[in-house]
């Protein structure tokens, strides 16, 4: 019997404020919280609520037989949790169906998975496996990538995370000739089957449904219900989309609403089920194996990283960004973790593209102005994780970092201007200028405790 797979993704970034180079070390909150909190109110009454009220209402029409999944990153659920606990308290109920899945992703919305010096993807899907499985009883065990990011570089680390299936776009450049509604494997890692987006019936739903110039306006559940039924031996179609795409995207007025609480019955009347990922993958074995030596995503045309990674300056982000990596991963304060998790969302980076610009979406006049305020942001974070590493280092190897960092600048220097210093030079004017500032930064330390002793005993004094 063929299936249909409903899959719905939140990410929901936590955005930025605005960030002047004045506030670098003097303001440590990156975040525009009253922006925020509006846009996740708004979306929950428009979507997340009235889409759960339908999705609720056609498992019980359907006795059960309608499936629906769902991938909601780590930072869209704490928004959630903070502003709207309505909406994770009409989550739980859909889990409390059986006919609910919850996938894994990143926890950031992130593209951790683009690196593959650490472990950084692997504790974020971690963390929002574990985040899932508190909120809504479930462990996931199918992995989506935040964009619907693919490729062969990754699936063996899906594979040893215990992941037995993985989404991803049915992009033109992997599928080639083949069809998106079977279930594949992937070239890389055979264990880790593969269920490929429907592009074109996706965004007949997504984009196409209310447009009045479209040649298939309306749309129907009959109408599409019989497009899926075309082929029938075929095993699935997959259609993944936004949430959004329901209230929001898709006003109400469209009727979109009830499109989908019509598509159960027209579907069983074609004799065509829905199934969670899960099932999707338990119940049909892989008709082909699928490659994707360059990643894919579900974005635009172009089904690229090109949104995101394109330019110089969103890879300066990016490389930025992760540089940050290790220093973090020594770091324990929860603060930092948290900041840390909300600098990665993909949306940071798609503000900056110089391409795929949109004023309706992005709260920056152009990506230029996106990238001088985020990379603020990250000069401010980067003090911040200093300060946790020079505290208590000895003045021998606080002397022996700041060698080594000055002699790097004159290497820099010297290349720059196409000069050659001698090193008998450069080393001895190292270690002057090494002196110099070692002395300059265990004074400030010095004054800096001293400081910190007085406010204490003030406290504790007009206590």
């Amino acid at each position: 019997m063929k299936s249909i797979c409903l899959y719905f993704q939140i990410p929901q970034p936590f955005r930025l404020k605005r960030y002047r180079f004045f506030n670098i070390g003097a303001d440590h909150h990156y975040f525009d919280d009253a922006n925020n909190e509006a846009i996740i109110k708004r979306i929950a009454k428009n979507s997340y609520i009235p889409a759960n009220n339908a999705m609720l209402q056609m498992i019980k029409e359907s006795n059960g037989e309608f499936k629906v999944a769902y991938s909601i990153s780590g930072l869209a659920l704490e928004q959630l949790e903070h502003y709207c606990p309505e909406v994770i308290d009409s989550f739980k109920k859909l889990a409390k169906t059986g006919c609910v899945e919850f996938l894994a992703e990143t926890y950031a919305h992130s593209f951790a998975s683009l690196r593959k010096e650490n472990k950084e993807f692997e504790k974020q899907v971690e963390a929002h496996s574990k985040k899932i499985e508190s909120l809504f009883g479930q462990k996931p065990t199918v992995f989506r990538n935040s964009e619907l990011l693919f490729c062969d570089d990754m699936v063996d680390r899906v594979a040893n995370m215990g992941f037995a299936g993985m989404l991803a776009e049915g992009a033109p450049q992997i599928l080639d000739w083949k069809s998106p509604n079977y279930v594949y494997c992937s070239t890389a890692n055979q264990r880790v089957k593969l269920l490929l987006k429907n592009c074109g019936m996706s965004d007949d739903i997504a984009y196409r449904f209310s447009d009045w110039g479209w040649r298939e306006f309306p749309l129907t559940a009959d109408k599409f219900a019989n497009w899926i039924m075309n082929n029938p031996d075929e095993q699935v179609v997959n259609l993944f989309m936004n949430y959004e795409v329901l209230g929001e995207i898709q006003n109400a007025n469209t009727g979109i609403f009830d499109f989908f609480k019509a598509l159960p019955n027209a579907a069983k009347n074609r004799g065509i089920r829905f199934a969670t990922p899960s099932e999707v993958i338990n119940n049909n074995m892989p008709t082909d194996q699928i490659s994707a030596p360059h990643p894919t995503t579900w974005a635009n045309a172009t089904k690229d990283l090109s949104p995101w990674l394109a330019n110089t300056i969103q890879n300066e982000a990016f490389n930025k960004l992760y540089a940050l990596t290790d220093k973090v991963n020594r770091c324990s304060d929860k603060q930092i973790i948290d900041d840390w998790y909300k600098l990665q969302s993909t949306d940071h980076l798609y503000y900056m593209s110089t391409s795929f610009y949109n004023q309706t979406f992005c709260p920056y006049d152009s990506p230029y102005d996106a990238f001088i305020n985020y990379m603020n942001v990250l000069a401010d974070f980067s003090k911040r994780l200093d300060s946790f590493f020079t505290a208590d280092i000895s003045e021998e190897e606080l002397n022996s970092l700041v060698k080594e960092k000055l002699a790097l600048e004159a290497e820099l220097a010297a290349l720059k201007t196409g000069k050659k210093a001698s090193k008998t030079e450069t080393k001895s004017e190292t270690t002057k200028k090494a002196t110099k500032e070692t002395k300059k930064v265990v004074e400030e330390k010095k004054v800096a405790k001293e400081t910190e002793a007085k406010k204490k005993t003030k406290k504790t004094n007009s206590k």
